[in-house]
């Protein structure tokens, strides 16, 4: 999108995505084509913001005007400490992708699980409800991830990961609200993984290595779906290893990538877009790319 704003027209309502690196983003797409099928009159650009200089990049862009941000690695972690308010979600995930910027300052909120929850539950057709999920990680996309999986209304929630301490620190920040929903909520190493899951969700970075978890034998349940929060042009490592190992479907996070950035733009903008032709667009750019 550019700035440029024919005559007689008010100025575009900006917003940005920043990280570093930055290049690489696909939500300028995205979110131009959601404003093109909603009529909003807004622009989205890439700001890349020097390692050392995030909230200097984000004051600056607020004094020229701009109504808010997407953050993105690494900066998700420095856009919590530096919001005025926070989200329940944001303060659940303890880390912000989303910003929104009015009169009252500067207002941290975190989309990626709720992104990842409409993703599953939406395109996928998988309802969480009354179903076993499994969490593999228990870094930031895990703690982003637990409070709207929780909220879906889980029988049970495992979360597993390599270091098992990580694990059960991220059961005990959840412990509350697994309570409160009714979910069993438990943790542990790889080797603690009981069977039989509905649903196991990948949010290690493991993909990007082409490593996969070391995870039991029938860890997969017959007709379970196996989520990488990873995306490509080619299904990835987990994917490809998960339908081998008994998952009856596999997918990757191009449809959370898509579904955050819809929850995105309605904080923004107050309106919901449709995720279906953007996601096909989506999918199509990067099979081209290869």
């Amino acid at each position: 999108m550019t700035n440029q704003t024919p005559a007689g027209e008010s100025p575009a309502d900006r917003y940005a995505v920043i990280g570093h690196p930055v290049e690489h983003s696909q939500s300028p797409f995205i979110h131009a084509e959601f404003a093109r099928a909603t009529g909003q009159h807004l622009t989205y650009e890439r700001l890349l913001a020097p390692l050392d200089a995030f909230a200097a990049t984000v004051r600056t862009f607020v004094e020229q005007g701009a109504r808010g941000a997407n953050v993105t690695v690494p900066f998700k972690l420095e856009a919590h400490a530096l919001a005025d308010r926070l989200t329940e979600r944001a303060q659940a995930a303890g880390a912000v992708n989303t910003l929104v910027f009015d009169a009252q300052g500067i207002t941290g909120d975190n989309t990626d699980g709720v992104g990842l929850v409409r993703d599953i539950e939406g395109p996928l057709g998988v309802s969480l409800a009354g179903h076993r999920v499994l969490l593999l990680g228990a870094g930031g996309a895990s703690r982003g991830a637990m409070l709207p999986l929780i909220e879906a209304n889980p029988a049970a929630l495992f979360i597993a990961n390599r270091t098992a301490s990580r694990a059960d620190e991220l059961v005990a920040r959840f412990t509350d609200a697994a309570r409160r929903h009714g979910v069993a909520l438990a943790g542990g190493g790889w080797d603690a993984v009981p069977a039989s899951f509905d649903v196991v969700i990948n949010a290690t970075a493991g993909s990007l290595q082409g490593d996969v978890p070391p995870l039991p034998a029938l860890t997969f349940a017959a007709g379970s779906l196996a989520y990488d929060m990873m995306y490509g042009a080619q299904p990835t490592v987990f994917m490809t290893h998960a339908l081998s190992a008994g998952a009856a479907r596999a997918s990757d996070g191009l449809g959370m990538l898509v579904e955050q950035a819809a929850e995105a733009f309605c904080v923004w903008r107050d309106v919901r877009p449709s995720t279906d032709v953007v996601r096909a667009a989506l999918r199509a750019r990067l099979t081209a790319k290869g």
